[in-house]
C-alpha cells in the first residue's frame, strides 16, 4: 500500500495548502470585515448549500476542470487535479467551522482591543485568532480526514485502482503530474478482486487507512489543546 499512502499523502498536501489558507481567510473575511448585506448573506447560504453537495459532483467538476480544460498545467489524470478538486470539496465545510469558531469569541475581547488603540487587523490577528485557534484546528482537521476518505471524485479525475510505475529519476513536479492512487481506491480495487486473499487485504488495508486518519487526528488534537493552554494562560 506504500503507493496509496505516498498519494494520499500529496492530496492531503494540496489540502493544507490550498482549502486551509483560503478558507480561513474566507471565514475571517465574512465574520470580521464583511458588513451584514444581502449579498453577505447570499455568500453565506450558498457556502452551506455547497457542504451538503454530493463529492461525486465535485469529481465531475474536478475532471471537466482540470482533467480536460487544465491539462496542460496539471497534467490531466493526476496528483494536482485529484489535490485540487478534494480542496475544493472541503473548501466550504473549513470556511463553516472556522467561521463559527470566530463567532465564538466573546464580543468583549474585541471591545478590549479597539479600547487600546488596536486596529482591526491587530485585534483580529492577536485576539481573535488565537482564541477561535483550537476551534479552527478541529474543523480542518474533520475537513482533512474527510478527504483523505474521499475514493468517487478521485476515480472521476483518474487515480489508479491498481500498481503502475514512475520513473527512478522523475522529479516531484513530474510525480505530482503523473499517474497516482489513494488509500480508499486501492481499497475499493481490492474489495471487488475474486479469491480467497483479497477480503484479508482489504481488511488490513483499511485498517492502515484508519491509521493514518486517527494519525492525523491525533496530531491536530495535540495542537489543539497547545493553543487551548495558551489562550488560558
Amino acid at each position: 500500500v506504500w503507493q496509496a499512502i505516498k498519494g494520499s499523502a500529496l492530496i492531503a498536501l494540496f489540502v493544507i495548502v490550498f482549502a486551509f489558507p483560503i478558507g480561513i481567510g474566507a471565514a475571517v473575511y465574512l465574520e470580521e470585515y464583511a458588513r451584514d448585506t444581502k449579498l453577505t448573506r447570499f455568500i453565506n447560504v450558498n457556502i452551506r448549500n455547497l457542504a451538503g453537495v454530493p463529492s461525486i459532483v465535485f469529481g465531475i467538476l474536478g475532471l471537466t476542470i482540470f482533467v480536460k480544460s487544465l491539462s496542460g498545467i496539471t497534467g490531466g489524470r493526476s496528483v494536482i487535479s485529484g489535490g485540487i478538486t478534494l480542496a475544493i470539496l472541503v473548501l466550504p465545510i473549513v470556511i463553516i467551522t472556522s467561521a463559527e469558531a470566530l463567532r465564538a469569541v466573546p464580543q468583549s475581547i474585541r471591545e478590549a482591543g479597539y479600547g487600546v488603540g488596536a486596529s482591526r487587523w491587530e485585534v483580529t490577528r492577536s485576539h481573535v485568532l488565537p482564541y477561535a485557534a483550537p476551534g479552527i484546528l478541529t474543523g480542518t482537521v474533520l475537513s482533512l480526514a474527510r478527504a483523505l476518505g474521499e475514493a468517487a471524485p478521485l476515480i472521476l479525475v483518474g487515480a489508479v485502482t491498481g500498481f503502475f510505475t514512475t520513473s527512478s529519476d522523475a522529479g516531484f513536479v513530474d510525480e505530482i503530474q503523473g499517474p497516482f492512487s489513494s488509500l480508499p481506491n486501492i481499497v475499493f480495487n481490492w474489495a471487488r478482486q475474486p479469491g480467497t486473499g483479497w477480503p484479508a487485504n482489504t481488511a488490513a488495508a483499511i485498517l492502515v487507512m484508519l491509521v493514518v486518519i486517527l494519525g492525523a487526528n491525533a496530531f491536530a488534537i495535540l495542537l489543539r489543546n497547545h493553543y487551548d493552554k495558551k489562550r488560558h494562560h
